[in-house]
């Protein structure tokens, strides 16, 4: 059984975590020097989220349709994204496997990976303020 729903229930949850790193300053900071416009692609239930990465931009992030034009795009199900995001998901593998499929240039995806470990409690910590810790314990 799927995680969530529908979209909605997406956007509340993995999507609030890129509105939170938005706007945390400090982490912001590090990922925009990623460089780039990623395009989180989930299915079951599909749903969309659009991040901008870039140094002296704003830290956008986009939910569904989109005017930002991204470089990188990671498509998975929705399920390998929230298990990723509680840590549980070696991203190598999950590539090799076929379970997250990377499209745009290798180099600013291999640059993303290692950016994302802090998040992994802070996901967590989100979840159990949300009341969601149906989600924790996967």
């Amino acid at each position: 059984m799927a995680y969530f729903k529908d979209a909605q229930q997406v956007y509340d949850t993995i999507g609030r975590l890129f509105l939170e790193l938005a706007e945390d300053e400090e982490l912001a900071a590090r990922f925009r020097k990623a460089n780039t416009i990623v395009r989180y692609d989930y299915s079951e239930p599909d749903s969309v989220i659009t991040v901008r990465l870039q140094e002296g931009e704003p830290g956008d992030v986009d939910f569904g349709e989109t005017e930002m034009d991204p470089e990188v795009t990671m498509s998975m199900k929705a399920d390998v994204a929230h298990r990723f995001w509680l840590g549980e998901v070696n991203v190598t593998m999950a590539i090799a496997r076929g379970e997250i499929k990377p499209q745009g240039p290798v180099a600013k995806i291999l640059k993303l990976v290692p950016l994302t470990k802090p998040l992994f409690p802070r996901y967590k910590a989100m979840l159990e303020r949300q009341g969601r810790a149906d989600l924790i314990n996967v």
